[in-house]
């Protein structure tokens, strides 16, 4: 590792402060440390988001769900509004990484990183969820730009995401087994303005998908989707699947997802 300046603050104020400086916000670490020890990042000064302590938490506010930024995955999993209103989000969270990651990894950073194979990032689109920043509040669809790009700007950080609550919603991926990221991931969601689907590890991106929106909008069933063509060549193919097998799990997963939301 090389060297670097650590600063800690206790105060979002001190951390806008901060990072309009131009440092680096650390939340979980999970990605930035690792990147920075290979060198593929080399920030000269960090600001730590852990000991914020309002950027922590989880309520309940109206039909909106609210995760504070720096709110670990194993919060997430464990809560008992978040098991209650949202299930799938809580299955989500509990089914990333291993202990360790569950542990340190946090909600916030997982959304601001958008690894093209995280959890996190479907269940923001798939449930049209708000980013909350200390400036503004984004939409999913507008938030997430492609491979490990969003909407934020240079020192605008995430303080929450508020999820609304949706009639039914649940999350199935085929896990990578040795990174346990999603080789297709895909989160379903019935919503009071129809059916959204969004999908993770198979493109550049998580995107939304459609025509499986179109027909579970009519049928929120697992035989709505099987004659919805998913077409390979918008597809990522790697020496893990090819194209045709992640399309092909696009629908296979869709398919398990519906089975869960629908209980």
């Amino acid at each position: 590792m090389y060297a670097f300046t650590l600063e800690q603050p206790t105060s979002l104020a001190d951390v806008k402060r901060i990072a309009g400086g131009g440092a680096q916000p650390l939340a979980g670490g999970q990605t930035l440390i690792a990147s920075m020890k290979q060198r593929l990042l080399r920030p000269e000064n960090l600001v730590d988001l852990g000991r914020v302590a309002e950027l922590r938490g989880i309520k309940v506010d109206g039909q909106h769900l609210v995760i504070g930024a720096m709110t670990c995955h194993q919060d997430v999993a464990d809560n008992a509004d978040v098991r209650k209103h949202i299930p799938g989000l809580a299955a989500l969270a509990g089914g990333i990484g291993d202990r360790q990651v569950r542990a340190r990894g946090t909600i916030g950073g997982s959304v601001a990183n958008n690894d093209p194979a995280a959890c996190y990032p479907s269940a923001v689109l798939g449930l049209g969820a708000t980013v909350v920043t200390d400036r503004r509040q984004i939409a999913a669809d507008d938030f997430f730009q492609g491979l490990y790009t969003t909407a934020l700007e240079p020192g605008e950080i995430i303080t929450a995401i508020r999820f609304p609550i949706p009639t039914k919603a649940a999350y199935a991926k085929f896990r990578q087994p040795a990174s346990r990221f999603a080789l297709v991931g895909v989160f379903v969601a019935l919503t009071g303005s129809g059916a959204r689907v969004a999908i993770t590890g198979a493109g550049n991106g998580v995107f939304r998908h459609k025509g499986l929106e179109t027909a579970l909008g009519k049928s929120f069933t697992p035989e709505a989707v099987q004659g919805v063509a998913i077409d390979a060549s918008d597809i990522n193919g790697d020496l893990h699947a090819s194209a045709a097998y992640r399309a092909h799990l696009v629908t296979v997963q869709t398919q398990a997802a519906v089975r869960q939301a629908n209980g």
